[in-house]
């Protein structure tokens, strides 16, 4: 029998284990963050390398938006074209006077009104909230309510100023006032985030610097201008660098305040800025590869003063952690 049962045994097929596939935690680790970065990286690819790619393609060509079977490489000759567009020339040099001006006075009043809700004042909460609601409008309701409020016929403003100069009707919405009023409008729409953007920077300031700047005898204005500033630095070169590239995209504003018509209107003069030449040339004219050429000259104008500022930040903008690092 035990001979038996060991020949039985020896003529049993070894049966084969199922090995499992096991990742190691740092795998598994690797796989669900790409998983969860998917979404992102899908966006990134699909919504902003893909339309650069064939936003630089087409303002090579002279595509018309509807005719594929026409379309022709042209090369440089959009960008050579810009030379010889005077609306174009002048639509940016009112774009470089309107970025001028509102860069350095919306960082103005946004600084300066949080150095003002920085304070401990009661109250100071409600001020901040409604500081920043004019943020939150939609810019096609605050478009509408700056007609009606600078009307120059029955407008609030001037029914104001009427009641010390009667009969006023002064054109707001008019060429010789419209830089005014399309800056009035920006600041009113854009100084609430700036201003939440300088609070924050305030409030990471230790207190013990200026206490201890206090106690060595400087005054009021000495400790703003040898702590608070230098601190300020880093919020202020990041504000700069957002105002430039938000303020070089100016496009709604004039467009809803001086048309009845949606998007089909004209700006008045002063106001006609790089990004409405763009849109009239791709969507009212039909030339998709120049206005892309104008595009993309507007956006390597844009990145070339931030990445000025980029530069200039070495000369300028005191970084404390680095400060720290050096004397280590």
């Amino acid at each position: 029998m035990a001979v038996e049962s060991a020949v039985q045994k020896s003529l049993e097929v070894p049966q084969t284990t199922k090995r499992r596939w096991h990742l190691s935690r740092s795998n598994r680790k690797a796989l669900w963050f790409y998983f969860f970065q998917s979404p992102w990286l899908l966006g990134i690819i699909f919504l902003t390398i893909i339309p650069i790619v064939g936003g630089l393609v087409i303002s090579m060509t002279n595509y018309d938006g509807i005719n594929l079977a026409t379309t022709k490489f042209v090369g440089l000759k959009n960008y050579l074209r810009m030379l010889d567009d005077k609306q174009g020339i002048l639509a940016f040099m009112r774009t470089l006077v309107f970025v001028s001006i509102n860069v350095p006075l919306g960082m103005f009043l946004s600084f300066s009104l949080a150095l003002v809700l920085n304070q401990s004042v009661r109250g100071r909460g409600v001020f901040r909230t409604v500081y920043y609601l004019p943020t939150l409008v939609p810019i096609v309701a605050v478009a509408w309510i700056f007609k009606l409020f600078l009307a120059s016929k029955n407008g609030p403003l001037n029914g104001f100023i009427g009641l010390f100069r009667p009969g006023t009707e002064i054109v707001w919405i008019g060429q010789a006032n419209a830089l005014a009023t399309v800056t009035s409008m920006a600041m009113w729409m854009t100084f609430g985030t700036g201003m939440v953007i300088f609070l924050a920077g305030l409030q990471g300031i230790p207190p013990e610097l200026e206490e201890a700047a206090v106690v060595d005898g400087a005054n009021r204005f000495q400790v703003f201008r040898n702590v608070t500033i230098p601190l300020m630095t880093p919020v202020i070169f990041f504000q700069l660098v957002l105002s430039l590239i938000y303020t070089f995209q100016e496009l709604l504003r004039p467009v809803l305040l001086w048309s009845s018509r949606g998007m089909e209107g004209t700006p008045s003069k002063p106001v006609y800025m790089m990004m409405i030449h763009v849109y009239r040339e791709i969507f009212t004219f039909g030339r998709f590869g120049y206005g892309t050429a104008v595009l993309w000259f507007n956006f390597i104008v844009m990145m070339g003063l931030a990445l000025l500022v980029f530069w200039s930040q070495k000369y300028w903008v005191y970084y404390t952690e680095a400060v720290e690092g050096k004397k280590e």
